[in-house]
């Protein structure tokens, strides 16, 4: 063989070589990245179940200290939460030493500092389980078990973006009134022997307060963020106009997503797919009303977005809005994270994990057979859309690799 052929054929079998290397560490890349997204479901399913326990025996801090510790970036809690059933057992239970009214909102609420002064957001009951909201998907007021049942949820997704949020029953009467203000204690009244208040919010009268039964009112409390990590607020850019016959841009643009991907801070960073999470989160809850987000202030689009305010959440377990998934189809890209996730949730698995994660609330049964039969449903719409994206554009394509090392110090 000529040395110009033998010099040609090395040639070629270097190239072949080069090329089959990096084939092989992308598959191998590939495959241990999924086998940690494996393992990571499976520690969730292991810990599924959180004892409410007043115990603290992996530290000497309270348990406010170590829930404000563990909020970072793109985490409000680690995936590895020993202390999580303390924590919340202190949200259940703790005294309440002040009762306000709500911070500004459309919806009812109240907050409450508890002792050791860590505020929480109060949301009575309004509904019973079995009630069905009919009407526009974002109608109704506000569910107290939504929020419950959407923490649990952001906790089996893995995104961990939701503030830790607990079932608490509280008596009006000897825990709340002692302790309001003139603000929050002028709207309370007597119905029958029901005590009930309005509070003071855009949509409060006092035609329409919410009322215990007796004196006892069941709600939900979601844990206040600490102060040192300030909230910046977003208009989400797939909110709704909600002005009759008005639609929003993206409802009739299907090139919308292209426009979006040019405007900060979606145009890099994770923030576009933190919308798109979003949007399969709350088309899952069947949360259309996320008109607004959070993010932590000053970010440049680097934190997550906040997963605040989900009790617009299963008012009808029969009604499937596809709309809250516009940023999925239209954009048509999802983490790989997150994909691999979902797919380890069906066949029921969804349902179960849930049911179970919430079966140690203070207020459970937190949803109705109902809502959690309607959540398989809905997660196979889901994969439906992402394979009409894989197969219009590509699995190379849709699958986005966007894994983050998180750490708490």
């Amino acid at each position: 063989m000529k040395l110009k052929q033998r010099v040609v054929l090395l040639a070629i079998l270097l190239v072949i070589f080069i090329f089959t290397k990096v084939f092989l560490i992308d598959n191998l890349d590939t495959s241990a990245a999924n086998r940690e997204d494996q393992r990571a479901f499976h520690r969730m399913m292991a810990s599924l179940r959180v004892e409410l326990d007043p115990r603290l025996e992996h530290t000497l801090q309270s348990p406010w200290e170590i829930a404000a510790q563990w909020v970072v970036p793109r985490e409000v809690y680690p995936e590895e939460t020993p202390e999580l059933g303390a924590v919340m057992h202190a949200m259940a239970t703790k005294k309440i030493i002040k009762a306000d009214v709500g911070y500004k909102g459309t919806q009812l609420k109240a907050l409450l500092m508890l002792e050791g002064g860590q505020k929480v957001v109060f949301k009575p009951k309004r509904y019973a389980r079995d009630y069905v909201v009919e009407g526009e998907p974002y109608a109704g007021y506000d569910r107290h078990n939504a929020e419950v049942a959407a923490f649990h949820l952001d906790r089996i997704l893995g995104f961990r973006r939701a503030p830790l949020v607990v079932g608490r029953f509280v008596n009006l009467r000897t825990e709340i009134k002692p302790v309001a203000t003139e603000q929050l204690l002028s709207t309370f009244l007597t119905i029958g022997n029901n005590t009930c208040f309005y509070g003071k919010c855009y949509y409060c009268r006092e035609t329409e307060p919410a009322c215990a039964e007796g004196d006892t009112m069941e709600g939900s409390v979601t844990l206040w963020l600490p102060d040192v990590w300030p909230l910046q607020k977003h208009r989400h850019p797939w909110g709704r106009t909600y002005r009759e016959g008005k639609l929003a841009r993206w409802e009739y643009d299907e090139s919308y997503c292209d426009a979006v991907k040019k405007t900060s801070p979606y145009d890099s960073g994770p923030r576009l797919l933190d919308i798109i999470d979003t949007a399969i989160f709350d088309y899952l809850i069947g949360n259309a009303d996320r008109h607004h987000y959070e993010s932590f202030q000053d970010d440049e689009g680097a934190s997550m977005l906040i997963l605040l305010d989900n009790a617009k959440s299963f008012g009808n377990p029969s009604l499937d809005e596809r709309s809250i998934l516009a940023p999925l189809y239209q954009c048509c890209i999802i983490r790989v994270s997150t994909w691999n996730r979902l797919n380890y949730l069906k066949n029921g698995a969804l349902k179960s994990a849930l049911k179970s994660a919430m079966s140690h609330d203070p207020i459970s049964p937190v949803l109705s057979a109902a809502h959690l039969d309607a959540l398989d449903q809905r997660l196979l719409n889901i994969l439906a859309t992402v394979k009409q994206c894989t197969d219009q554009f590509g699995p190379d394509s849709v699958l986005v690799e966007d894994r983050m090392t998180l750490s708490h110090l």
